[in-house]
């Protein structure tokens, strides 16, 4: 692929708008059923929004039309952040998203998405499918009448986006910066002023000077939402999302009312999605640094100055024991089989994959 093509392949078409009151009620007629997939991500989004798109079609597909899903783009049927209460409220039967986006629902909610020094992509989907995971995640989403699958990976996400370089803890006092979840709560304690907003709101803000840095998710995304027209300073490895995982969440209810066959169904592609978001990021985020840096001026710095990264472990660190301690019976339960299943899981990581890593970088050259 050429850089011409790729830049055209990462543009962001605009997102419209429709009142509910003209999107069709799910249809069943002659056992074919169409459900509704609201969606956090702008129309044709590279990575995220055309994974939802493709998940919905593969379901389609898979199934020769007798669940038929329909995708509804941020803002065309709710607000982003505004599409699991859809699903909670029965506006929609399917909603593909973040967890971390609803930690104001439950707190435990975070640790299925992005937990600061927390588990990679690959540690997450171990501890979700093989070691509990799963199960704990049920119990939290019951309480809202809702069942969740793990349905893409971007992989370890950037840093973020700054009008200056950052060179010790200080410079972050009162910096307005655009970054969600259990991250957004180390980057507070480290005394910054923490928003979340939509993918598609970030870069008017930056614009305006109503943020002053933000991070999303890495350069495939950051270079369709054009953030390096406002800001040039890119830190390009995130100690807050080391594995970030999305999610598509159904209506449970409706879920195990279809067939046998169709909720597999529905389960399967979702994990098929998880790797293939996966892969998807793995090529073109690269691809994508490589445009900023070349083509527009971006000036890419592999992780922040090492006395903000140990302040932001030691904030971490304080922050989810603060979780386990004081929350409830179910979040407690969470953090602990989180923890647990990471300690295990790095074994692994550390004591295999980062030699490799190591010693590949070091030795091998081509």
């Amino acid at each position: 692929m050429d850089r011409r093509s790729f830049i055209r392949q990462a543009g962001v078409a605009g997102v419209g708008a429709a009142s509910l009151a003209t999107v069709s009620a799910p249809a069943v007629s002659q056992n074919k059923i169409t459900w509704r997939m609201v969606t956090t991500w702008p129309k044709n989004f590279p990575g995220l929004g055309v994974g939802a798109q493709r998940l919905a079609d593969r379901i389609t597909a898979a199934s020769g039309g007798a669940l038929t899903v329909q995708v509804f783009s941020a803002g065309e049927m709710v607000p982003a952040l505004q599409s699991i209460d859809a699903v909670i409220d029965g506006g929609a039967e399917m909603s593909h998203g973040a967890a971390y986006y609803w930690q104001n629902k439950s707190k435990a909610l975070s640790f299925f998405t992005g937990v600061p020094f927390g588990m990679t992509s690959r540690e997450l989907a171990a501890w979700v499918r093989y070691m509990g995971g799963q199960q704990i995640w049920d119990e939290v989403y019951d309480q809202f009448g809702l069942q969740g699958f793990l349905s893409g990976d971007t992989g370890t996400q950037a840093g973020g986006w700054f009008e200056k370089e950052l060179k010790s803890v200080e410079d972050l006092k009162g910096l307005r910066f655009r970054t969600p979840g259990l991250g957004g709560q180390v980057w507070a304690k480290l005394g910054v002023s923490v928003t979340n907003m939509a993918a598609g709101e970030i870069f008017q803000a930056l614009q305006s000077g109503a943020l002053d840095a933000a991070e999303f998710v890495g350069p495939y995304n950051d270079l369709a939402l054009g953030f390096y027209k406002v800001r040039k300073i890119y830190y390009t490895s995130s100690f807050t999302e080391p594995g970030l995982a999305t999610e598509l969440v159904v209506n449970k209810k409706k879920y195990q009312a279809l067939p046998k066959n169709l909720q597999d169904l529905v389960r399967d592609v979702c994990q098929a999605e998880y790797d293939q978001v996966a892969s998807d990021f793995a090529a073109n985020d690269p691809r994508a640094l490589q445009v900023l840096v070349n083509d527009h001026g971006v000036k890419a710095i592999p992780q922040f100055p090492d006395s903000i990264v140990k302040a932001a472990a030691v904030a971490s660190v304080e922050i989810i024991n603060g979780i386990r301690e004081s929350g409830d019976a179910l979040t407690k339960k969470t953090v602990e089989s989180f923890v647990a299943a990471l300690n295990t899981l790095k074994i692994k990581t550390n004591g295999t994959d980062a030699q490799f890593i190591e010693a590949r970088e070091k030795y091998f050259k081509l």
